[in-house]
């Protein structure tokens, strides 16, 4: 059986987290977008000195898992409202990304039990996301939680304008 552990991560953890969002990203996505998008994307949105700043920003909190010791995974949460969101005391779960050799062993649970708790540490009310709307696996992950879809949002990747769903979880 693998033992999943679960820490919060540091700035030095910018480039690993770098590389699982590029990896993670491009395996999930790049069938349905152009390359040109898909790097455009990536080079803006997974640069080690965006995730510095992001690792960094106050409030911004990184979890990254480990199977047997192995970096499998991580998850992003800000402090963030959405205007399908009609609650201040929301968190949002920006990113949570396994890496493809752990998606099924638990790993996307465990990060997600992680955040439910840290946001009732926090007294948040609401968790959400937004999820690509044709991303199946995804949703079917959420909803299997208890996560509902309460409306969409846009989101820009690259140059190509898509919808995502804006799923709830009340605390």
């Amino acid at each position: 059986m693998s033992e999943i552990f679960i820490r919060l991560a540091n700035i030095k953890d910018a480039e690993q987290i770098a590389d699982i969002s590029r990896e993670t990203f491009f395996q999930t996505f790049a069938p349905f977008n152009t390359k040109a998008d898909m790097v455009l994307f990536m080079s803006e949105q997974f640069s080690k000195e965006k995730l510095i700043e992001q690792v960094s920003e106050k409030g911004n909190i990184f979890l990254l898992a480990y199977v047997n010791n192995k970096i499998s995974g991580y998850a992003f949460l800000k402090v963030s409202t959405n205007g399908n969101i009609s609650n201040d005391n929301a968190i949002e779960i920006s990113r949570i990304y396994v890496k493809d050799p752990f998606i099924g062993k638990g790993v996307g649970k465990s990060l997600m039990k992680s955040a439910i708790s840290i946001a009732k540490e926090m007294d948040k009310r609401i968790i959400w996301l937004g999820v690509w709307k044709y991303n199946q696996r995804a949703v079917l992950f959420y909803t299997s939680i208890g996560f509902e879809k309460i409306g969409e949002q846009d989101f820009l990747l690259g140059e190509d304008l898509q919808r995502d769903w804006v799923m709830q979880l009340l605390l």
